[in-house]
């Protein structure tokens, strides 16, 4: 005959866990900066076709805004988010 044992975790433990990697997330987007800066940099200005650092900026704003918005923010309702524009290329 098998025993099965549950654990119990508390719900507080797993939102704090979730927080503290949404924050780690926040921290990871706004490190990209570094990368996009170097990215553009090297980037030829002539090119026909032109990838857009600006829209990208944008959209990682965005998503990290609204990551930090929930971390610092208790549970409430849902909110309208702005949707990402995802097409960086001009």
């Amino acid at each position: 005959m098998a025993l099965i044992v549950t654990v119990s975790v508390p719900a507080q433990a797993d939102q704090d866990a979730e927080r503290e990697l949404l924050a780690r997330l926040g921290y990871e987007l706004a490190a990209l900066t570094t990368l996009m800066d170097d990215a553009e940099a090297a980037a030829n200005p002539d090119a026909r076709v032109r990838f857009r650092y600006d829209w990208l900026r944008e959209d990682i704003r965005r998503v990290r805004t609204g990551i930090q918005e929930h971390v610092d923010a208790p549970r409430a309702e849902p909110r309208t988010v702005a949707p990402l524009r995802g097409d960086y290329r001009r």
